[in-house]
Order: structure tokens, then sequence, then C-alpha cells
């Protein structure tokens, strides 16, 4: 049914879990997974009279987030290496992580985006929003959120 899986992650023990299950339904479906990572944007300051400056470059900046990003993906290339389970990695730099997700999965002709949910409810979750609930809203390729 699903061939082709992107599988978003940003780290977190809750997104190790999710990898977890989606490369068993990866192996199970006989599909490959293309696992993604949105990178931060480099942060733009004002400065104003006495404001402390960040001795951060863009360039010093970009490198920690693509040292990040490698980190993060890896683990999942491991988890698939393990089950057998044809895996490739993308990362992004985004300040709106569930654009940058559409857009992966849309780029890389993937039928299915495997994520997590926090399964935040009530006003704590309308006030925090979901990345996951903000790609269900917008994704036109199906979404299987993992609880």
């Amino acid at each position: 049914m699903f061939k082709h899986i992107l599988v978003p992650t940003d780290g977190s023990e809750l997104s190790r879990n999710t990898i977890a299950r989606a490369v068993s339904f990866a192996r199970e479906s006989g599909a490959r997974i293309t696992a993604f990572f949105a990178k931060p944007e480099y942060p733009v300051t004002y400065f104003g009279e006495g404001a402390l400056i960040d001795p951060t470059t863009p360039e010093k900046f970009s490198e920690m987030a693509d040292q990040q990003a490698a980190e993060v993906l890896a683990f999942v290339t491991s988890e698939c290496e393990k089950a057998g389970v044809p895996c490739q990695t993308v990362s992004a730099s985004s300040d709106v992580p569930y654009e940058a997700i559409i857009q992966a999965a849309e780029e890389n002709a993937c039928d299915l985006i495997f994520m997590a949910s926090h399964g935040r409810k009530g006003i704590s979750g309308l006030l925090l929003g979901s990345e996951t609930n903000k790609v269900l809203t917008h994704s036109k390729i199906p979404v299987l959120v993992y609880r």
C-alpha cells in the first residue's frame, strides 16, 4: 500500500519511539523511509543601545545546525539498517517545521507521512499548537499519527 514514508524527527524521546514504530511499519509493508529534520534558521536579532551582541556568526550557526541534523538523522539510519529498511535522510532550514515537512514529503515523492503527536489536549493544545495538527490540516499526503 505505502511504498515511501517520510518520518520527520526532532530527536526527542517521543520522536525516537515513533521512529521505532515507523521502521517496523515500513518493514512490514515493504516500504522505504526518508527521515527528515527541520533545522532552525539563523535568528535575526535587533540590537539597541546596551544590547549584548551574539558572537555566533550565521556560518557557525549553520554548522551547528548541520551537526545537530546529522546526529538526529543518524539514529534513524541506524534503526533502519538494523531492520533492513532502505533509508535516506534529508534536512532543510525552516522556522515553520510543518511547511518544511510537507515540502519534503512532496519533493521526495512520499506517499505517507508518519509522525508523532504529543497528545496535548484542551487549552494547552490550542495555545501551544501542534506541528502534527498543522501537517494534518495542510497536507494532501496521508498522515499516520503515532501516539
